[in-house]
């Protein structure tokens, strides 16, 4: 039966071959209607192979549509990578082959790697069936290889799986520095930080051991290993190299019981590979026929889809022409690495470099002479679509022939210690030359400076050293202190590792760079706990919950030389002075137009009271406003006085106001903060000139950089940050830092201790206080259990009450409740104004007498002038009265000679005395009550006649009679 199958195929193969000489020529813009496959192969039965899946796959119509045909084209094989390239372009390249699947002699791949250049050199797509070597991954080398195999450096995926089955967190890898081992470590460390971080317990390298290939002895590496504390190997090594190590591990007992091991393919096949050895070992890794024929379908698939989309070129048809590359080829293998069919060798699917993923393993477990018992499998799950690890933990025998699984990992009982000088938590003294040791509630803790190397001694205690000497009798540990040795919690700086600065790593500085880099295995220190430094060290629940705020200075007590103003705002003194002018002046037109305001009232001792004038009306406002006694100046209308009675009201609201107010700004005035928080306009204000600032590289440092919102006010915080808590809060005091953000237990223990200084708004960025260990360190759940216990026995809380708060906080808090006493300090303003007052009164009289001098000095010179007018008036009268007289005379002789009246017309009629108006009857000769009599009306507006006139020629005439 099996013959005549055998000549059914060879028929068709002869029919295919015959047909093609009758196809036609392409057309040009169409895609061609049948296609060469190029194989280069290690045998004839492969060959054979070949030729008979390609005649198979024509009558496929999944993936050959009608119309379309495959023919093969195959060459063999050569050691000789030169003849294998030649081989290539005289019998591959020359029929127009679209693709070629390639396989290798076990001695090596560089025939293969020949077939890659020379296709790669004309784009034409190389399908690798056995090739596993990480150099083939490099796209920049080998343009368009793909491969159905996994390279050897993908078992690092699997090592991760099995050691999260396991539960090994902390390992050691052994690698060879050739391209692949260096691959491989790649591998676990990408995957390990892409695909584990949302897992607690993720797999971290505690050391990494890279030797040179072709070993002779392994026992220098050995030795760093038996010190180290993880008993987690994995190995990648040829056959050769893994049968020294494994036999110099043997010389040391570690290949015994607690030791594992996890190896590659290689590894697994060494002669001496130790008993309870866990391997792996790749599924149809040597089915060279199954791999043949998934990518000949894989090959199918690909160009079916790419006709549908584009139009194929014919390809390349001989390896002398050095012309354009073919376009085609690009786009085929573009199209290769999208495949995702189940083939005969489980799911086939190619990543960005053209390696096979998917790619199935058992897992191998090396019992006694070599028998290698499978144990489990990591296989695709179809359902979910992803890779699957399936372990019979039961069916592991583990090294020393054991069945429970080792522990992976040695606990060492004597750690190393570092702390940081941070108060209340670490206080720190230095010895002097005197002292030999440190007292008794103090642990030595030596700095060693990282700097120049040198080392001094110090003496530490606190909040942080009780808790670690709890810890150490706790859970059973001995311990070395010692003092971070830069001084600093650690903060990471981002490094470029390679010359184009594409990777960038953290290196982590301070006390978490020690453990980091495993110079330390704890950290007992106020370590905020973070998620940067989660990433990298592992905590312990926290000791002390906490979070951040802010510290200042309280601001200092009013007391300016206007304290005694402070009761009022500057607007309502304001208003007082107006009400009391504008009262003022209501009252003095209230009484003066009123028809009552000016009536005088006669007093019983004969005096006259004046009505209220606009100086008294003031006067009046300001001694009621100041509640003084008025004595004189009272209103004396009836409506003055309403307006007077609701002033007097006024006045008495407004004294007891301020009154009281006085009394709580002077006497129990407290200053709040200038700060209302972390959201205070003040804060998130550049332009503000306010100084805030915490310590760099720390925990709240991170904090800020971290939340997007406070960027702002981080870029303004930055350039004031401080090297160590202790400069900044000593600034703070000193007034030239106004904020310093930090640890909320700090800054209260600070202001416990300092009453001049308080804690501003509420808690934000709330964390707790953990200790740091190394990740997968054996002492992370010890840790963690002793601080819960402590937490409830209450051991945490006395701690704070001894070392944060000390009682202190009730003293500031009883001195706030404490009323000021008032002092010349509070009270110079008011002495200031008394004094005011008496030198404005000096000026004042000064300026009063001044005035009066002025004043009578010119009432003198206006009664020098009166005199001097009254006695000009004088002489004029007497020389009035003489002419007078004289004229009465010649009247007189006249008269005796005449009729009446001559001696008046006579004198009448004389140029020298003109004629005065009518007058009454007088007296006929002037005497002292006439000057008088004159003078009152010439004061009142009327002027006197003359004493003689000719009104008095009737009275003059009977004398002559």
């Amino acid at each position: 039966m099996m013959e005549k199958m055998w000549c059914v195929k060879v028929v068709l193969i002869i029919l295919l071959k015959l047909d093609k000489a009758f196809l036609q020529k392409l057309a040009p813009g169409e895609n061609p209607t049948y296609y060469n496959i190029g194989g280069v192969l290690s045998s004839n039965a492969s060959e054979t192979h070949f030729a008979t899946t390609i005649a198979h796959l024509n009558f496929d119509q999944q993936y050959v549509p009608r119309g379309i045909t495959y023919y093969d084209k195959t060459v063999r094989m050569d050691k000789n990578p030169i003849k294998t390239a030649l081989n290539v372009c005289k019998h591959l390249i020359s029929q127009r082959v679209y693709a070629m699947v390639v396989s290798h002699e076990q001695s090596g791949d560089l025939s293969p790697a020949a077939v890659s250049y020379t296709s790669g050199f004309y784009q034409i797509p190389v399908i690798g069936i056995s090739s596993r070597d990480a150099a083939f991954s490099d796209k920049n080398i080998h343009v368009s290889f793909l491969r159905t195999v996994p390279p050897y450096y993908h078992q690092a995926d699997v090592w991760l799986e099995m050691l999260s089955h396991f539960g090994y967190t902390k390992v050691i890898i052994i690698h060879s520095s050739d391209t692949d081992g260096r691959a491989i470590l790649g591998r676990f460390q990408t995957t390990s930080q892409t695909n584990y971080d949302d897992i607690d317990v993720r797999a971290t390298v505690e050391s990494i051991v890279e030797f040179e290939p072709k070993l002779e002895s392994f026992t220098e590496h050995l030795l760093e290993m038996k010190t180290a504390q993880s008993r987690v190997y994995l190995l990648y090594a040829n056959k050769d190299d893994a049968s020294i190590i494994f036999r110099d591990a043997a010389a040391f007992n570690m290949t015994e019981a607690g030791y594992v091991w996890i190896v590659t393919e290689h590894a697994l096949n060494a002669n001496n590979t130790p008993f309870g050895v866990i391997g792996l070992q790749l599924v149809h890794a040597h089915s060279e026929k199954e791999h043949i024929r998934d990518s000949v379908y894989v090959l199918a698939s690909a160009i079916k889809e790419m006709r549908l989309n584009e139009t194929i070129t014919e390809a390349p048809k001989d390896c002398d022409d050095s012309g354009a590359l073919w376009e085609s080829g690009k786009r085929i293998f573009h199209y290769l690495k999208t495949r995702n069919i189940r083939g005969e060798t489980g799911q086939v699917a190619f990543d960005d470099n053209g390696d096979r993923i998917y790619a199935e393993y058992d897992v191998i477990n090396i019992r006694d002479h070599q028998k290698k018992k499978v144990v489990g499998s990591f296989y695709y799950d179809a359902d979910k679509l992803k890779m699957r690890l399936r372990i019979n933990d039961s069916g592991i025998l583990w090294p020393g022939k054991l069945r429970r699984k080792p522990e992976g990992i040695i606990i060492p009982t004597h750690l190393k210690v570092l702390t940081i000088e941070e108060k209340p938590f670490v206080y720190v003294r230095r010895l002097t030359e005197e002292e030999l040791s440190c007292e008794d509630e103090e642990i030595p803790c030596p700095h060693f400076n990282a700097s120049d190397g040198t080392e001094n001694e110090f003496c530490c205690r606190g909040y942080c050293i009780d808790l670690l000497r709890a810890l150490a009798h706790r859970i059973n540990f001995t311990f070395d202190l010692a003092l971070s040795p830069d001084g600093q919690f650690g903060h990471y700086v981002l490094r470029n590792m390679s010359t184009t600065g594409v990777q960038v790593k953290k290196e982590w500085t301070g006390l978490i760079g020690e453990v980091v880099n495993e110079r330390a295995d704890m950290i007992v220190a106020p370590l905020t706990i973070n998620p940067e430094r989660a990433e990298f060290i592992e905590f312990s629940k926290p000791f002390k919950y906490q979070g951040i705020t802010i510290l200042e200075k309280k601001p200092s007590r009013s007391s300016t030389l206007v304290s005694f103003l402070q009761p009022f705002s500057n607007t309502l003194w304001i208003l007082v002075m107006v009400s009391v002018h504008v009262v003022a002046l209501v009252l003095y037109l209230l009484d003066r137009f009123s028809p009552f305001g000016r009536f005088r009232l006669t007093n019983t001792d004969g005096t006259e009271e004046d009505a209220l004038n606009l100086s008294s009306a003031i006067w009046f406002a300001w001694g009621v406003l100041l509640n003084s006694g008025i004595g004189e100046g009272t209103p004396r209308s009836f409506s003055a006085r309403v307006l007077g009675m609701v002033w007097a009201g006024f006045a008495m609201i407004i004294v007891a106001s301020y009154t009281a107010n006085l009394a709580a700004f002077l006497v129990l005035e407290r200053p709040k903060t200038k700060l209302s928080g972390i959201n205070d306009a003040r804060l998130r204000n550049t332009m503000e000139n306010l100084t805030c600032a915490t310590v760099k590289g720390s925990a709240v440092d991170m904090y800020f950089r971290r939340q997007v919102e406070l960027s702002n006010m981080y870029r303004t915080m930055e350039a004031n940050n401080y090297a160590s808590a202790e400069m900044a809060i000593q600034d703070v005091k000193d007034g030239k830092l106004m904020a310093f953000i930090w640890d909320s237990s700090r800054l209260e223990y600070e202001a416990a201790k300092d009453c001049e200084l308080v804690t501003a708004g509420e808690l934000f960025g709330r964390s707790g206080y953990g200790i740091g260990l190394q990740k997968g360190s054996p002492w992370t759940d010890h840790v963690t259990l002793a601080i819960l216990e402590f937490h409830e026995s209450g051991f945490m809380e006395s701690l704070d009450k001894l070392w944060i708060f000390h009682g202190n906080a009730q003293q500031c808090e009883q001195f706030e409740k404490t009323p000021n006493t008032l002092g010349l300090k509070n009270m110079a303003g008011v002495f200031i104004l008394v004094g005011a007052g008496i030198v404005g009164g000096i000026g004042l009289i000064i300026i009063e007498v001044i005035y009066k001098k002025h004043q009578i000095k010119k009432q003198k010179r206006m009664e020098i002038a009166r005199h001097a007018a009254d006695k000009w008036r004088g002489t004029i009268e007497k020389r009035k009265t003489l002419r007078a007289s004289l004229a009465m005379q010649r009247q007189y002789n006249i008269g005796l000679n005449s009729t009446p009246g001559t001696i008046s017309l006579a004198v009448d009629k004389h140029p020298r005395y003109p004629r005065l108006g009518p007058r009454g009857p007088e007296r006929a000769w002037p005497g002292d009550s006439d000057l008088v009599r004159n003078r009152r009306l010439e004061e009142k507006g009327f002027k006197a006649p003359p004493k003689y006139s000719p009104a008095y020629t009737s009275d003059v005439s009977h004398l002559v009679v």
